[in-house]
């Protein structure tokens, strides 16, 4: 950690793990947390949760991971309190004040954060805009910055970038919000063109919240009135055939290049795709092979192209590029990258990393210290 102060090596480095927020992945963020609470290394680190409210409010919560567990398809939520934090640029950034007491009560400085870990899935997390925050207060953190965030979470914005570098990656429509308004017809008919069966997603949304499999035309405009629910931004994409390949991908050590975990593949033993509840719920029906069984030479071809989506898309710490391969044809196309993706114990992006010999609680601490490693500024 060249980057790390001396009297940070000295003392336990100081983390801050955001999770919850404002986005309908709330209940997931607060699972992943549940997750890293009880596996981060407490030798080396002191952990500070804070939880946002779905309303947005940041608020100190205890560091009790059982808090924040799924129960079966029931997830917590960060529930409102009197005291609140605010965020302020310098060298202690974080204060906590009383949020229904007068202006002349003085807030409590909760001394400087060495790296923010942001655990916050979806919008208003994982698109860039709290990773402005973290770089307006200068502070470090988790995971990738504001354009490659922002980027990766518009799922249209993703595929314009990596075609015009050249990687493959299917066929779609993107439905504006004025679009549909004004000329609902005309967008069902350029939409038809594609082909079906089709599947309409919230075009800034994960975890699969507001996806819809269409196989009748005639049910294309009820999909994409659902996915408005989730996102005015809407994607209609192809079916791609073909095998669920995913690839994690984790920052090179001081600027070297991205590594890859060995390629996975999703197994589904029963439903048409990988949705929200096979990836949270019915863990049954899913399994993870790793090292998929790919023929020689497409999974090396596979991880070249995760690498370069990755430094296409100027990711920094972590993603999972995730791809639909054609054993007919042996090709395959690059489906999305998720830039905080699944990060439960059980999740895919973990899993990965396990069958390459790096286990969750080093996963962790990977992270943190690639984030301390980067500079603060512009870089």
């Amino acid at each position: 950690m060249t980057s790390v102060s001396d009297s940070v090596v000295e003392r336990k480095i100081r983390v801050m793990l955001v999770f919850g927020g404002r986005s309908g992945e709330h209940p997931i963020s607060c699972a992943t947390a549940a997750g890293v609470l009880s596996a981060i290394d407490r030798d080396r680190f002191e952990v500070i949760p804070v939880g946002i409210t779905p309303d947005g409010r940041w608020l100190r919560v205890p560091d009790d991971p059982s808090l924040y567990e799924l129960d079966g398809d029931t997830g917590a939520t960060i529930e409102p309190g009197p005291r609140q934090l605010a965020v302020v640029p310098g060298d202690s950034a974080f204060f906590e004040f009383d949020s229904v007491a007068t202006a002349e009560i003085s807030a409590l400085d909760l001394g400087m954060v060495d790296v923010v870990f942001p655990l916050l899935h979806g919008p208003y997390g994982e698109d860039g805009t709290f990773q402005g925050l973290m770089e307006m207060a200068d502070l470090h953190y988790v995971g990738c910055g504001v354009s490659a965030s922002a980027l990766s979470m518009g799922k249209h914005l993703t595929k314009t970038v990596l075609a015009g570098r050249g990687l493959p990656v299917g066929q779609w429509k993107f439905i504006p919000p004025r679009q549909w308004v004004e000329d609902r017809e005309g967008v069902l008919e350029q939409c038809e063109a594609l082909g079906l069966p089709l599947f309409v997603k919230p075009t800034r949304a994960g975890s699969s919240l507001g996806i819809s499999k269409v196989e009748r035309f005639e049910d294309l405009g009820e999909a994409i009135d659902q996915a408005r629910l989730f996102d005015p931004r809407v994607i209609v994409e192809a079916m791609n055939p073909g095998r669920e390949i995913e690839c994690a991908v984790l920052g090179g050590r001081n600027g070297s290049e991205p590594r890859v975990a060995p390629l996975g593949e999703i197994v589904l033993q029963a439903g048409d795709f990988y949705d929200y509840e096979t990836k949270y719920v019915d863990h049954d029906s899913v399994s993870l092979q790793c090292p998929a069984d790919l023929p020689e030479g497409v999974a090396a071809r596979m991880q070249e192209a995760a690498i370069d989506a990755f430094e296409t898309l100027e990711c920094e710490g972590l993603a999972r590029v995730d791809f639909f391969y054609n054993p007919d044809t042996e090709s395959f196309i690059i489906n999305e990258v998720n830039t905080l993706p699944g990060f439960t114990p059980f999740s895919m992006y973990p899993m990965m990393w396990s069958r390459a010999g790096v286990e969750y609680r080093d996963l962790v601490t990977e992270l943190i210290e690639l984030a301390l490693e980067r500079p603060l500024g512009l870089r």
